[in-house]
């Protein structure tokens, strides 16, 4: 009988091992699963996720993203670990069954090693919405507090578009002035009527904010282990010392140093959107 815990949330694989709140346990023989449940991390994090694992006698670990020291601390413990899963756990759990699903060991997708840049201000989720909320004090207006529904449409300066609604076909929805969204946008929206259309330009501090100096910041790459095959561009997942994971870019790879940018990516840049309003819920 092999047992085999998987980072789990509302049926997918959480991506962040040393943050995960739960994991489901799956009993599995011949190849197939016989049973399953789930089970908290009864408080424990990181490192000490082995133990709990250990004690609960796990076997293998399929996970998103873990750091070296989760890695070091799961393989002390005896637990095979294959990182860089995504998607629905119970076909996670089939794949690694049936031989299809490869671990990405310790890697800069998503990467847990420390890292300790300034507070970031800018957003860090898609291009025109936040979901950090930023510590935004909540907008007044009509629309306040209600779910809305909008298409829209982004360029920039130069009239090149980053990011379109109306070309996936699929309307962006939010709460309207909870600070879900990037402030011009929020508050652009926040007192539209249903089928109303505005185009907005908006500088920076509306927007992603200016780029942050203390935000790039260089390491040697032998203090990362799994940064050796990474390269100029890609995008990684590095963890403050607080353990929030942050989002950056590899910018520079040189005298055997890692440079990395944890700034967004429309950090700095001016941005205009056609938004128009479908629907309030």
């Amino acid at each position: 009988m092999k047992r085999i815990a998987v980072t789990y949330e509302n049926g997918q694989i959480f991506q962040h091992f040393g943050h995960t709140k739960s994991f489901k346990i799956y009993e599995c023989e011949n190849g197939l699963v016989s049973d399953a449940k789930i089970v908290d991390n009864e408080g424990a994090g990181h490192e000490a996720l082995a133990d709990l694992l250990g004690e609960k006698g796990v076997d293998v670990l399929i996970c998103g993203g873990l750091g070296n020291g989760a890695m070091q601390a799961l393989q002390d413990a005896g637990i095979e670990v294959v990182s860089g899963a995504e998607g629905e756990a119970d076909e996670a759990v089939r794949a690694y069954l049936a031989g299809e699903l490869e671990s990405k060991g310790v890697n800069c997708d998503h990467h847990e090693e420390e890292a300790e840049p300034e507070e970031e201000e800018n957003c860090t989720s898609d291009c025109s919405s936040c979901g950090h909320r930023c510590g935004r004090e909540p907008l007044q207006g009509k629309n306040s507090g209600k779910i809305v529904r909008v298409h829209y449409r982004g360029t920039f300066n130069d009239g090149t578009q980053f990011d379109s609604s109306y070309d996936r076909g699929e309307p962006l929805q939010f709460i309207s002035g909870a600070g879900q969204m990037i402030p011009g946008f929020d508050r652009a929206v926040i007192d539209m009527e249903v089928g109303e259309t505005r185009d907005i330009h908006l500088m920076p501090e509306e927007a992603y904010g200016l780029a942050h100096p203390g935000m790039i910041f260089t390491v040697p790459i032998k203090e990362m282990p799994g940064s050796e095959e990474a390269k100029v561009g890609d995008r990684v997942y590095l963890q403050t010392v607080d353990g929030r994971p942050v989002p950056a870019r590899v910018t520079a790879i040189e005298d055997g140093n890692i440079t990395f940018d944890a700034n967004h990516e429309m950090a700095g840049k001016e941005l205009n959107f056609h938004i128009e309003l479908l629907e309030i819920i």
